[in-house]
């Protein structure tokens, strides 16, 4: 799951936890979200269970800090018999918005997702979100939220 030399992505690991908190606070700023650190270890203890119900990858630049993370899941379709994956946290640094991290992190998901045989993915973008909205259109088609 490499990129250019300017970043690449891989899974979240134990020693991103002072960095994927930082961002993880940015993230809940950016949607306004009153996030407490205790709300934050809460997501990092659930991204390092065993068992994890849900995953991380996380860009990291040339110089090794983390740059975004996307947080993803797997889910069951019965309706459809097979499994599907869901993004449920897309985040990006300010300073680097624009330089295809967020494409990475979707195709790294959607990768892992042609591996696990899921027969979708699934997110959805707050609608002011024209950045990220962008982005998803690139690679998917706009799902509704009364949809999912």
């Amino acid at each position: 799951m490499t990129q250019p030399s300017r970043f690449h992505i891989r899974p979240i690991a134990g020693e991103d936890h002072a960095e994927w908190s930082a961002l993880y606070a940015d993230y809940a700023r950016f949607y306004a979200v009153n996030q407490s650190v205790a709300k934050r270890e809460q997501v990092w203890q659930c991204l390092h269970q065993p068992s994890p119900a849900i995953f991380a990858l996380v860009a990291v630049d040339a110089q090794g800090r983390l740059i975004g993370f996307a947080h993803y899941r797997a889910f069951v379709r019965p309706l459809a018999a097979s499994m599907g994956g869901y993004l449920d946290d897309l985040f990006v640094a300010s300073a680097v918005r624009g330089q295809g991290v967020g494409t990475a992190l979707i195709k790294a998901v959607v990768q892992i997702g042609q591996l696990q045989g899921w027969s979708v993915i699934r997110w959805v973008a707050a609608e002011d979100n024209q950045l990220a909205c962008a982005c998803d259109d690139k690679l998917a088609r706009h799902t509704r939220l009364a949809n999912l």
